[in-house]
């Protein structure tokens, strides 16, 4: 890692992502985007490689994952070999603003917790659509703002919990980027966060098995990195829920046909 390593790295060194709403969103996502008539799917922001290793094992389609992380796509391909579908799962390192494919090659793309980053988010979900073929789908689940504004706090903890640059937006204003792309057809659904919930998400989502191996990983990055030291104890300090949490902070599933 770098000499200031930020909480992506961390992630990706402990092979660690996770997205709002985790498995049982991932699983209504997918329904939306119509994944079971699909036949080449993309990932952007794949992170440690959890969705398309799924997607690829109930599916049974290709799968390409991209992140702008290269040890994330490390971590994903290690995961597609101890699921046994690298035969159907491909990773990348790309850019969501800039992918490296041609126009109109997939059936359906879509994000997890990751078009909330880019600072120019239209032209991301532009890049979404160029690449999908003319009837596909693309779909997005996203943090929203459910009430406008937000209060310091909720800004504070939505910035420790999903990362410093993050930058929800209202569920009108995701709408409104998949229209500016041109996508029909846009269903929305919105739900508000529920912390518990999203701890046990976790664990199904990774596994007993899983779950083990990165908390091996977290606990031997915390003997050996003074900066992944700095960074829990700032974490916790600023991990206090706030109380008007669910009223301000929630996810939206975003997907539109092309």
């Amino acid at each position: 890692m770098e000499d200031q390593p930020t909480f992506f790295d961390f992630a990706a060194e402990v092979g660690l992502t996770k997205h709002i709403g985790g498995v049982e969103a991932t699983e209504a996502l997918v329904e939306l985007c119509h994944m079971d008539k699909v036949k080449y799917v993309l990932d952007v922001g794949c992170g440690a490689g959890v969705t398309p290793c799924f997607i690829a094992k109930r599916y049974g389609c290709r799968v390409v994952g991209v992140d702008v992380s290269e040890r994330m796509v490390e971590r994903s391909k290690e995961r597609a070999k101890r699921e046994d579908v690298a035969d159907r799962v491909e990773f990348r390192v790309a850019d969501a603003q800039d992918l490296p494919f041609e126009d109109a090659l997939f059936d359906a793309v879509f994000t997890e917790s990751v078009t909330a980053f880019p600072e120019d988010k239209q032209k991301a979900v532009n890049e979404y659509v160029r690449v999908t073929k003319s009837g596909g789908y693309v779909g997005l689940n996203e943090s929203v703002w459910r009430k406008v504004p937000p209060p310091p706090e909720v800004v504070a903890w939505a910035s420790q919990d999903l990362g410093a640059t993050v930058q929800p937006l209202t569920s009108d204003a995701w709408t409104a980027l998949l229209e500016n792309a041109g996508l029909r057809e846009i269903a929305v659904r919105t739900y508000e966060v529920n912390t518990k919930d999203e701890a046990r998400g976790i664990l199904r989502r990774y596994g007993l098995a899983g779950m083990l191996r990165v908390t091996w990983r977290m606990l031997s990055l915390y003997a050996r990195s003074p900066a992944y030291r700095s960074f829990v104890r700032q974490t916790r300090e600023r991990g206090i829920l706030p109380e008007n949490l669910e009223e301000y902070y929630g996810y939206g599933l975003f997907v539109g046909q092309k």
